[in-house]
């Protein structure tokens, strides 16, 4: 969850391990709880990703980069769009008829914000903003996920300041929830 170094590089390794669970999930060939626990983990992975990126890096894509604002609303976009599957996937038996279509779009829908990003709004940013500023984002969206949310909420604001005062407490109850049910503990 939290890798150290720059934003790019946090993101980044986030995405490779994002990048490995789906083909976990891909590899799986049945249902059951192994796959529940696998689709836990990346929604897990994915609502922190995400809720660290809207909480900092899009403002700072807002602020640094030429047209920042078109690139920040399109990358938020994808995420709530990302956040539904999730949770559709949270509410799917995993035997059901609609489990692996549902799983096939997200791959399909993170992969592509994925090579977006990385080809994209990364090397935008690596470009204007100073070393300095991706070590402190770095640190920022590595204290985000850490007190994030680990369940989806596609309702909850996904835009400063509502997302970073709703989404400690979310991510409290949350980790509570977990906690109690054992969930993402495998």
């Amino acid at each position: 969850m939290g890798h150290g170094g720059n934003v790019l590089n946090e993101l980044l390794t986030d995405h490779r391990e994002v990048e490995e669970l789906f083909g976990r999930i891909e590899a799986m060939p049945g249902a059951g709880q192994e796959l529940r626990d696998l689709v836990d983990e990346v929604t897990i992975e994915l609502v922190r990703h995400s809720v660290a990126e809207e909480q900092y890096l899009y403002p700072a894509v807002r602020k640094y980069v030429e047209g920042g604002d078109r690139l920040a609303d399109k990358e938020i976009a994808d995420h709530a769009e990302v956040e539904k599957l999730l949770k559709e996937l949270e509410k799917t038996e995993t035997d059901a008829p609609r489990m692996r279509p549902l799983l096939r779009q997200l791959v399909d829908d993170v992969s592509a914000h994925i090579r977006d990003e990385e080809d994209n709004l990364f090397p935008m940013l690596t470009r204007s903003c100073s070393p300095e500023a991706l070590d402190e984002l770095g640190d920022q969206v590595r204290r985000a996920k850490s007190m994030a949310p680990t369940r989806p909420h596609p309702s909850a604001p996904d835009t400063p300041p509502a997302n970073k005062l709703l989404a400690p407490g979310a991510g409290l109850v949350d980790r509570a929830r977990d906690f109690v049910t054992g969930r993402g503990k495998s």
